[in-house]
């Protein structure tokens, strides 16, 4: 069955473009990058009053409730101009995180707020150098009053801008085992919480967060004790799929961007867009960018349809449109020849976005496992 918006959906992508290309142009991005910011705090304000912020929050908590799809064209649309804001950390994984295991009295209390865009969250999941949500040392102990939490969590997402963080600790087992992880919503303001806002490659938001001695309340846990790993997964799945819908449209735009200048820069002569290797290489880019675009489609409209094999499309989506972005990257930069290496031109914005979208919740080798297991091999 072919992937095909409704006309709703074609509305908000058209508008998300739009906002994209005159609110979070690529410039924009350099700007925050100078002044050493996360994001653009108006613009987000903007984007909450244009509906952005509560796609997939259901209307009686202020939200459209407008589904996967919807919010997957605000990412693509995002993406293409390899824009910084919190519309992963919040808009899909928070609200994401809340609807599936919030109770009701933590979806009256947050939900309302990210939707309006007063509210920032970041998931504080991995601990080491590389992806592996069960690997899982910070603790949570049991306390007279709840729990306390003591740990550290590495490249936090918008980890220093959040103002809830829904964080993945220990409760029982070995830090290994999935089974005794539980996931607790925590102020950053809380005692105890101490966070690094991190310089990184791609100029987006990011923190080293760390935990000393946390007090929460009993009603801070998120969904159940130690039975947090299979709401933890689908939180995952669900910012993976995202990444994948960002990573498109990053990929679809250096790619656009690599075919004007084929068609205006000359060598010998001659426009480089007529030279058969080159355009040997642009078909294959082309080819690998409608195949992303079809994974991408199926694991947002699985997600909107609660199918059951959603974990096998997500990490999918994110492998294929990792290697895409990768592929389509470095041709951008190569193709573009000397004016492709330096910084004054976009193409190297693009890699570098490109690199930390591969790695970030799983790279390549990480999700082609993990679909083979799911798979049963």
């Amino acid at each position: 069955m072919a992937f095909v918006l409704s006309e709703e959906q074609q509305m908000l992508r058209d508008s998300a473009r739009a906002f994209a290309d005159e609110k979070l142009p690529v410039s924009q991005l350099r700007a925050l990058r100078a002044k050493g910011e996360g994001f653009d705090k108006a613009a987000w304000k903007e984007m909450a009053e244009l509906g952005f912020a509560g796609v997939l929050i259901p209307e009686e908590f202020g939200g459209s409730g407008f589904g996967y799809v919807g919010l997957g064209q605000v990412l693509e649309a995002q993406g293409r101009t390899i824009a910084a804001s919190p519309l992963l950390s919040t808009a899909l994984v928070g609200a994401s995180a809340l609807v599936l295991a919030g109770s009701q009295k933590q979806k009256e209390t947050y939900l309302p707020q990210i939707a309006a865009g007063d509210l920032l969250t970041a998931l504080a999941v991995d601990e080491g150098a590389h992806h592996d949500p069960a690997h899982i040392k910070l603790a949570a102990t049991k306390s007279a009053s709840g729990y306390t939490l003591s740990g550290d969590k590495r490249y936090v997402v918008d980890g220093a801008e959040a103002g809830l963080l829904i964080v993945a600790a220990r409760t029982s087992g070995g830090e290994s085992d999935t089974k005794g992880i539980t996931l607790f919503l925590v102020s950053a303001e809380a005692k105890g919480v101490s966070r690094t806002a991190l310089k990184t490659l791609d100029a987006h938001a990011a923190a080293n967060i760390s935990f000393a001695n946390v007090e929460v309340g009993a009603d801070a846990v998120l969904g159940s004790v130690d039975g947090g790993s299979a709401t933890l997964d689908a939180i995952l799945d669900r910012a993976r799929i995202g990444l994948a819908a960002e990573a498109l449209g990053a990929a679809d735009a250096a790619f656009d961007m690599t075919s004007e200048y084929l068609k205006v820069r000359k060598q010998f002569g001659q426009l480089i867009g007529s030279f058969q290797s080159l355009q040997h290489r642009a078909a294959i880019m082309f080819t690998e960018l409608e195949l992303t675009r079809s994974c991408v489609g199926a694991a947002l409209a699985a997600l909107d349809a609660n199918a059951n094999n959603v974990g096998e499309l997500a990490s999918l989506a994110k492998a294929r449109a990792a290697e895409t972005l990768h592929l389509v990257s470095n041709e951008t930069v190569q193709m573009h020849g000397g004016i492709g290496m330096t910084d004054a031109h976009d193409s190297g914005l693009y890699m570098k976005r490109a690199r930390v979208l591969e790695a970030l919740y799983g790279g390549e080798s990480f999700h082609r496992d993990r679909y083979a297991k799911l798979g049963g091999y």
